[in-house]
């Protein structure tokens, strides 16, 4: 169980704080929610207490995992050549689990792929849904800004 104040993964959603704990009436069923903000979007999402476990949710990483994820960025990427609905199938498995080593893969794979190929539409939303995903959670486990994330997760592609 988390409490108010914590530092959670939502998975396909991103990371956040729960903010606090209410009892709600959804479709005339009484449960306790977390209640949830994403620091990027602002936005508040309501997570079933019961449901936790069923939706992946966890703990974000600690701060000393941090240069962990960066270093996937210096690890040099190839291009995926499966069919579009292969990548699309393999990428969103990945996000979907929640696992930060995963979704930066598929942050990396994709900006790799943005600038020697370029993205089709549905690419761009993938790494734009991904991006969200691990940018909201290495804010909450660092304290830094979103540009400044960004500055170095480009960096370290630079050095790959």
């Amino acid at each position: 169980m988390f409490s108010i104040g914590d530092k959670i993964l939502y998975p396909m959603y991103g990371a956040g704080i729960i903010e606090s704990i209410e009892e709600k009436e959804v479709l005339g069923e009484k449960k306790k929610y977390y209640i949830m903000k994403i620091p990027i979007d602002n936005m508040r999402v309501m997570i079933p207490m019961d449901l936790i476990h069923d939706f992946g949710i966890r703990r974000i990483i600690g701060y000393n995992e941090f240069g962990n994820v960066i270093n996937i960025f210096k690890q040099s990427g190839d291009i995926q050549t499966d069919s579009w609905s292969k990548r699309y199938r393999y990428n969103m498995d990945k996000i979907k689990k929640g696992d930060i080593y995963e979704v930066a893969e598929v942050v990396k794979d994709f900006m790799i792929k943005e600038r020697k190929k370029g993205l089709s539409p549905g690419e761009k939303k993938i790494l734009e849904n991904a991006e969200r995903i691990l940018y909201s959670e290495l804010i909450l486990s660092t304290g830094m800004t979103l540009d400044e994330i960004k500055k170095l997760v480009l960096d370290a592609i630079d050095k790959s």
